[in-house]
């Protein structure tokens, strides 16, 4: 009998809805849906990157306060998947208490996320490589956890100056230029090979 995952065609991924926002573990979904998370540093513009990626101008809320996100927040795409907005680390604003208690949920999803079938890990393309984004990828190596990096707001950039601070941070990550796409939600540069890749992580049984 086919799978959930197998199912998968062409995902519209205009067709979103908010499910939940989940502050603990045992409030996650459970209805067998593949999972698509976005991670990132604090303002790094994962919010606007999701809210381009579905085509809403505000589906996802963002701000200049770092620490808005504060839980899991589950999307349905196309009755077919979830994406899931994680928290933003390094927390510069707020308490070690609540840092402690955001890694806690955000590792115990990560690990134990059996329907999570890719991270998205968003970096500013237009910064050297930062120790925090460094130590996330290489964390979700060492778990053996499927990772797509996206380097966003290249729109901020040149053509040249994107190829050039690309090529660094690839350097810097261990990858090649097949390993990640440039992207900018303001422009729409990337979508369309963000939405593809997407689509075939969440046919990975």
């Amino acid at each position: 009998m086919p799978t959930r995952q197998d199912m998968i065609q062409q995902v519209n991924f205009n067709k979103v809805a908010f499910l939940i926002s989940a502050f603990a573990l045992k409030q996650l979904p459970d209805t067998g849906y593949p999972e698509i998370a976005f991670a990132g540093r604090s303002n790094v513009g994962k919010s606007s990157l999701i809210n381009r990626l579905v085509g809403r101008t505000s589906l996802v809320k963002t701000s200049s306060k770092p620490g808005k996100t504060q839980s899991l927040n589950y999307f349905t795409i196309d009755d077919q998947l979830y994406l899931v907005d994680l928290p933003g680390y390094g927390f510069a604003k707020v308490s070690k208490q609540v840092q402690n208690q955001w890694l806690a949920l955000i590792n115990g999803y990560l690990e134990n996320r059996e329907p999570l079938k890719v991270v998205v890990v968003i970096i500013d393309i237009r910064h050297e490589l930062k120790q925090l984004d460094r130590d996330l990828v290489d964390w979700l190596r060492y778990h053996d956890i499927a990772c797509q990096l996206v380097y966003t707001k290249a729109d901020k950039l040149p053509k040249n100056r994107q190829i050039k601070n690309a090529a660094a941070l690839d350097a810097g990550l261990s990858i090649t230029a097949n390993d990640r796409i440039v992207f900018s939600a303001k422009t729409g540069q990337g979508l369309d090979a963000l939405k593809q890749e997407l689509t075939e992580r969440a046919k990975i049984g």
